[in-house]
């Protein structure tokens, strides 16, 4: 299975970007993809982050396993330290909801600016996070209008812009930004198979192959359902059941082809809702 990688060099300029704009902002917006919320945290910008207030924003929660995604915010609360928050970024109590906690992480220094006699401002947050994690969908939310581009393909937005929120939020939009080198290479297929990955980076069948491997162990009955699978057939390797698959939805022996459909049938949750990212361990290399 080859090693996914995918660093282009805008990403490396927005990584300095982000370091210049971060004494600018009062609190970060760190989106994860509720699918993948510790694979989809970036390391490096979890270093430029150091001490500055951040919350999690876990996107896409519509698409991943709900009681998993409740696990995750608590384990982001209880062993890592850090608020999160899951999103449908479509429905509207979401700009109530990010509004609501960012005031309550910083009750303690709008508190002492009031104290001070500081004129009331709008908090600043910067919205951070891996490519097609769902930052222009939500923002396009939080503003109420369509200010950012929104596109099923990782690299969308290029550069960055501040968007007024409401009265209380300004926001600092920024790119998508992956990191160099992937110390897991699990942590690439995931990447992949979730759509921050551009799909000509990588091998499909190899991705496709993940999937079966996660979908036999956690969700079979839903992969028998979508592909029209028996009990036998669930017992076939992973690259005997590609095969199988294939030719089960008419493709003959062109895997390729039926690969690729596997991975859009996942992303789309035709295959039902998931979680990839199973392991409550040490977060050592995203904490």
């Amino acid at each position: 299975m080859a090693v996914i990688q995918w660093f282009p060099g805008h990403m490396a300029k927005a990584i300095r970007q982000v370091e210049e704009k971060l004494p600018l902002v009062d609190i970060v917006f760190e989106l994860v993809d509720a699918r993948i919320p510790l694979s989809s945290r970036n390391p490096e910008l979890k270093r430029l982050m150091k001490d500055k207030p951040h919350l999690i924003v876990m996107t896409k929660m519509d698409l991943a396993d709900p009681e998993m995604t409740k696990k995750w915010i608590a384990y982001f609360k209880n062993e890592v330290g850090v608020r999160a928050i899951a999103i449908d970024s479509k429905a509207n109590i979401t700009v109530k909801n990010i509004t609501k906690i960012t005031e309550s992480i910083l009750a303690d220094k709008l508190a002492h600016e009031e104290e001070k006699g500081l004129k009331e401002r709008p908090i600043r947050a910067m919205t951070i996070g891996i490519p097609n994690v769902g930052k222009s969908t939500l923002l396009n939310r939080l503003v109420n209008r369509k200010v950012a581009q929104v596109g099923d393909t990782p690299g969308v937005t290029k550069g960055q812009q501040w968007l007024r929120s409401s009265k209380k939020l300004e926001l600092l939009d920024t790119p998508g930004i992956l990191w160099p080198k992937f110390e897991d290479p699990e942590t690439g297929q995931k990447l992949a198979l979730t759509g921050a990955i551009k799909d000509q980076r990588f091998a499909s069948d190899d991705v496709a192959l993940f999937a079966i491997k996660y979908f036999k162990q956690y969700h079979p009955h839903n992969l028998q359902e979508r592909y029209h699978l028996s009990d036998d057939d669930m017992t076939l390797s992973d690259i005997d059941l590609l095969l199988t698959i294939t030719k089960k939805v008419g493709m003959q022996e062109d895997y390729e082809r039926a690969s690729e459909r596997l991975i859009q049938d996942t992303r789309k949750e035709k295959i039902g809702r998931y979680t990839l990212d199973t392991n409550f361990g040490s977060d050592s290399q995203h904490a």
